[in-house]
C-alpha cells in the first residue's frame, strides 16, 4: 500500500478536492447527509443536524455562500493531510480561509476536521 509520504500532491489532491467540493455544496444546501457523507465517525459525532443547519443559517445570513476557493498548500502528516485553501464568498469581500485534515480510508480520504476562518 502506498503511503501518503509517496504520493504526490496532485494524486492528494484529485482526491479531496471533489470530497471538499461536496462538503461544501452540503453546507450551502444545508444538506446534513451530504455535507458529513465523507467525515470520520469522530467528525460526524461532533455535528448534528441542527448545529449544521444553525452554523449554515448564521454564516449564510452574514457572508452569503461560500465561493471560489484556490489552494494555499498541503501538509503531509503520517497519517493524514491538511489542506488550506483561500475561501471566497458570494456576500462579502473578505476572503477566508477554509481548511480540513483528511485521513486515509481505503481508496478514498475522509474529512477527520474542517473548518472556515
Amino acid at each position: 500500500m502506498i503511503t501518503i509520504a509517496e504520493m504526490s500532491d496532485r494524486e492528494i489532491l484529485n482526491g479531496v478536492i471533489p470530497i471538499m467540493d461536496n462538503l461544501m455544496q452540503g453546507s450551502a444546501e444545508i444538506d446534513y447527509a451530504k455535507h458529513t457523507r465523507d467525515f470520520t465517525e469522530r467528525m460526524k459525532a461532533q455535528l448534528s443536524p441542527e448545529r449544521l443547519e444553525s452554523i449554515c443559517r448564521d454564516y449564510q445570513a452574514k457572508i452569503g455562500r461560500f465561493g471560489p476557493r484556490e489552494i494555499v498548500r498541503l501538509f503531509r502528516r503520517e497519517h493524514s493531510v491538511a489542506v488550506v485553501w483561500r475561501q471566497l464568498a458570494t456576500g462579502s469581500q473578505d476572503e477566508f480561509v477554509a481548511e480540513a485534515v483528511f485521513v486515509p480510508a481505503g481508496d478514498s480520504w475522509r474529512i477527520d476536521h474542517a473548518m472556515v476562518f
